[in-house]
């Protein structure tokens, strides 16, 4: 595995694991392949060249089925450990945001301060949606609970 060292978009999450942001509509330029990607779209993307976990997310709404969303974010956050995952909707700053702020409350970030540390780490508008931020709060305090 090659790090994503000096990888625009790459979030330290607090325990370590490193995890990359992006929108698919941004240039991939020399950025190495994830290991795994993990994809917030209303449609199933189709990816060939690297494994990938798709889940059904409108842009602006919340994940069609929430406890999937989480699960399968759960898995990101496990692989990150040790392989490059990537985090990618279409534009990179609220789906994945949402996500990333996940990711950071499976990481020990108190799901009440998720939104501001995603905020801060990786995108000022990360979360765009009153709903999504509310979703981080809610849904992650379970997640936190089952750790």
């Amino acid at each position: 595995m090659s790090t994503w060292d000096s990888v625009e978009g790459v979030v330290t999450l607090p325990d370590g694991r490193r995890v990359r942001g992006t929108g698919r509509r941004r240039p991939r330029g020399c950025v190495p392949d994830p290991e795994l990607a993990v994809y917030l779209l209303g449609r199933e993307p189709e990816v060939t060249r690297w494994p990938y976990l798709w889940v059904r997310w409108p842009d602006f709404r919340l994940p069609a089925e929430p406890d999937r969303a989480v699960a399968v974010l759960r898995e990101a956050h496990r692989r990150a450990a040790h392989e490059r995952v990537e985090i990618a909707c279409d534009g990179g700053v609220g789906r994945t945001g949402t996500a990333m702020a996940l990711l950071a409350v499976l990481s020990g970030v108190p799901s009440q301060d998720a939104v501001a540390w995603v905020r801060r780490t990786y995108h000022p508008r990360a979360v765009e949606t009153p709903w999504q931020r509310t979703w981080v709060e809610r849904s992650l305090g379970a997640v936190t609970r089952t750790r």
